[in-house]
């Protein structure tokens, strides 16, 4: 899945380039903060509160806690994932951890061990991602559970 080149998933449409790439063979430990959009390929050890969006590739990996406007992951989260604005798992993503968002859209096929937190007006979006070659069935499936709790 090329998603630091091309446009058509939807937390990636307004991005307008990535300020800051970790690369596929790279690692980072430490925090980081500011504006600007971050794509993950590498490994990361850490914490960030950003402005931007951040994407978590698929062969991406963060041990820590993110923050940031827009969140996508396709690759592996071990932390909790709190975006301010929507936060977008596609069906490679594995995450151990807290989520909290005020949109929130799972695709089949995704895993996440832990608790959803949204916001009082929770807007869940369950899709079969139709941008993943693998999904070769076009049937949906009620086999997504999700967990909202209303948080103040």
């Amino acid at each position: 899945m090329n998603l630091g080149r091309s446009k058509g998933r939807r937390t990636l449409d307004k991005v307008e380039g990535f300020s800051t790439v970790i690369g596929k063979d790279s690692f980072f430990s430490g925090t980081i903060g500011g504006a600007g959009n971050y794509i993950i390929h590498g490994k990361v050890e850490g914490d960030c509160d950003i402005e931007g969006t951040m994407v978590i590739a698929e062969n991406g990996h963060w041990v820590g806690n993110i923050a940031a406007a827009c969140v996508l992951i396709a690759g592996t989260v071990e932390g909790d994932v709190s975006a301010k604005d929507k936060m977008e798992i596609i069906s490679t993503a594995r995450i151990k951890g807290k989520i909290t968002s005020a949109v929130l859209a799972i695709a089949e096929g995704a895993i996440h061990e832990g608790v959803v937190a949204m916001a009082a007006k929770p807007d869940v979006k369950r899709f079969k991602d139709k941008r993943d070659p693998s999904n070769v069935d076009n049937t949906v499936s009620d086999s997504v559970q999700v967990q909202s709790k209303n948080i103040a």
